[in-house]
């Protein structure tokens, strides 16, 4: 696998259907409905596919839970801190640059692209220098987002969801296996991901990863392990390097220095415990 902490290449979708707007964040589907996103091939998609993306979303909780769910917080990899506010679109990201670089801090809207940065404490104010450093923020955000919430985006926008068969996992068990191919859609629409959901527990329990759509072998396999309830949600933090993810929590409020100021968020704050869930 490559190195975790550098922006692996992920399909870039239509990430409004992450990022909505309040409205339409609380406009809480019904418990089993799960509609695709606008976009979505649905034509060219196959029905026993579509079914088990929806299956399988049910099974971490269902859709009506998903979006109830505003706030989430992890480190990717243990090290790069994301903070996300569903509803609004607002994202905090944390790391410190290799080495004994500075700390940085992004506070980014994705919605807008609007945003500040502050290197080593010190706010990041050259226009052109801003900019990239809010477009390096949105790929960190693009990249490791997908890498915890994958399995709630079976059905954004451009994707074309096919049904590949019975499969066993690296483990032995077997699994109904998903294709997804993209179409038209953010800078690397040549990616193509098998998915397989695990017949015992309806779980996305592996993926595979290809670069480009018409190679023969992927790049990489990995697990999704250590799945947990955080509020009404599940998520898997383990994808075969260990904690992926570390800190993984959904806590129901945040105060809204979270992302607005540079100073480092008390974790205890992050940590509060999901209602009805563990984080």
């Amino acid at each position: 696998m490559r190195d975790p902490l550098s922006v692996i290449p992920c399909v870039i979708l239509c990430w409004l259907c992450l990022c909505a707007a309040p409205e339409a964040a609380r406009a809480v589907a019904p418990a089993d409905d799960n509609p695709a996103a606008v976009g979505f091939d649905d034509q060219g998609s196959e029905p026993r596919a579509i079914a088990l993306a929806d299956a399988t979303l049910r099974a971490m909780g269902g859709r009506a839970a998903w979006d109830r769910t505003r706030y989430l917080t992890w480190r990717f990899f243990g090290k790069r801190l994301h903070v996300w506010d569903r509803w609004t679109g607002d994202v905090r990201i944390e790391y410190d640059e290799r080495g004994a670089g500075p700390h940085m801090v992004i506070l980014l809207n994705l919605n807008s692209g609007k945003g500040r940065a502050f290197h080593g404490g010190t706010e990041v104010t050259d226009t052109a220098a801003l900019f990239a450093l809010l477009q390096k923020g949105k790929e960190i955000w693009i990249n490791d987002s997908y890498w915890l919430v994958m399995p709630y985006k079976l059905k954004d926008s451009g994707v074309t969801l096919r049904y590949r068969g019975e499969g066993k996992m690296v483990d032995g068990r077997l699994a109904d296996v998903l294709l997804l191919t993209f179409t038209g859609v953010g800078v690397t629409p040549q990616n193509k991901y098998e998915v397989y959901v695990a017949r015992d527990t309806g779980l996305v329990e592996q993926w595979a990863y290809y670069d480009k759509a018409g190679d023969p072998k992927p790049e990489f396999v990995g697990p999704w392990h250590k799945w947990r309830r955080y509020g009404g949600i599940l998520l898997s933090s383990d994808h075969g390097e260990g904690e992926v993810h570390t800190g993984v929590n959904a806590p129901a409020r945040l105060p809204a220095s979270v992302f607005r100021s540079p100073v480092r968020v008390d974790p205890a704050v992050l940590s509060a415990p999901a209602p009805g869930g563990t984080p």
